[in-house]
């Protein structure tokens, strides 16, 4: 049930200056408003000096990070930041976790629960702690909290963080092929800014109705500094400089190609890329005998679209591989919460091919008769070396 906003917001502040405070983040904004900073957190830390209240807040592109005194400099701290029009807080205490949204109407809409309630739950249930990006975090407010997005958003970091190395430096320019409602796209930067790396991230759809939906999106998440979107192909879009990191999620048949082809001629440092639908293999071994003694997995429909699947995602690695990447194909989230759910990861490494590795790629695709739509669009593309 809805509560008055200014008694909600009593509590938040007790919440803020009782000692046994773990975290709590300040963000989004309220309807017709905006906040002088577009999120804050407060944690305690304990200084030479003694225990200290660190108030981090962002403009969007800079942090600044604070630490004040217990007492009355933290009362007024606690006090300024309450008046500022955010639209979301999530405070967690030792005894007690608080999330509060303000609705459009200006009243609080607000759960509490206790900190330990994940204690009686059975194994297998979602936790706070297991996640990369809390589940309490005011992005979900935005794109959307279920249980299966904060899984698949978590998934999804996860083989960004096993990518990436633990040393990168900023600044980093990241952009999302095919990013759709981007909701996993306004994630990464969201995980990618934590990391207190300088990130600039561009978003590219077909749709200009979604440029429109994403670029709004990015303004109420107060980053229409950082993250921008442009309407167009993957193919063929604007993109300028060329990005260290390129995303293409779920692109689906030829366009996962597409990306993937973009990333090398970028020279892009990482790629992750979730493909989905495989159609362009799959017709063409409809046409073309299989060699023997391999008849039985084609001559089945279901048998033929699954190895098209496996054979298509081995040839891009190999490709990739062909053209100076260390490519594996991993698992993006568990098979029970999506049937698309391998991802091709791979790293730049600019090292020459092997004349081993070229005839394995040379084989596999003369055997089967088949054209990579990948082999095709970077046929005017020097390999490595």
């Amino acid at each position: 049930m809805p509560e008055p906003l200014d008694v909600a917001l009593t509590q938040v502040r007790a919440l803020l200056l009782d000692p046994t405070l773990t975290r709590a983040v300040a963000a989004g904004r309220r309807r017709g408003q905006r906040p002088s900073m577009v999120r804050a957190e407060l944690r305690p830390v304990v200084l030479k000096a003694g225990p200290r209240l660190q108030i981090s807040t962002s403009d969007g592109s800079r942090p600044y990070t604070r630490n004040v005194a217990p007492g009355a400099e933290a009362g007024a701290a606690v006090d300024a930041l309450l008046a500022e029009p955010f639209g979301n807080w999530h405070v967690e205490t030792a005894d007690a976790t608080l999330q509060l949204r303000v609705t459009k109407s200006g009243e609080a809409q607000v759960h509490r629960a206790a900190a330990n309630r994940a204690a009686n739950e059975p194994a297998g249930h979602d936790r706070a702690k297991d996640y990369l990006l809390d589940p309490g975090d005011p992005i979900f407010a935005e794109i959307g909290g279920s249980a299966a997005k904060r899984r698949q958003v978590d998934a999804f970091l996860r083989a960004l963080a096993a990518t990436l190395p633990d040393d990168l430096s900023s600044p980093l320019r990241v952009v999302d092929l095919g990013c759709g409602n981007a909701y996993l796209t306004f994630a990464a930067y969201r995980y990618l800014t934590q990391r207190n790396l300088d990130v600039e991230l561009v978003g590219v759809d077909v749709r200009e109705d979604q440029r429109r939906r994403n670029t709004e999106l990015a303004g109420r998440l107060g980053w229409a500094g950082r993250v921008s979107f442009v309407a167009g192909t993957i193919a063929d879009a604007l993109v300028e400089p060329a990005p260290d990191l390129v995303l293409a999620l779920h692109a689906c048949d030829t366009a996962t190609d597409e990306a993937l082809a973009r990333a090398v001629r970028w020279h892009a440092r990482w790629v992750l890329a979730a493909p989905c639908c495989h159609h362009d293999i799959a017709a063409q071994l409809r046409t073309r005998p299989a060699p023997a003694p391999y008849e039985l997995l084609t001559r089945q429909g279901i048998l033929r679209e699954r190895f098209a699947d496996v054979l298509t995602d081995a040839l891009r690695a190999g490709l990739l591989r062909l053209h100076g990447y260390r490519a594996e194909v991993v698992e993006f989230v568990d098979s029970r919460h999506t049937p698309r759910n391998l991802l091709v990861r791979a790293r730049r490494t600019g090292g020459t091919p092997t004349g081993q590795q070229r005839a394995e790629y040379r084989e596999l695709v003369g055997q089967w008769q088949v054209t990579p739509r990948l082999e095709t669009l970077l046929a005017d593309a020097a390999p490595a070396g």
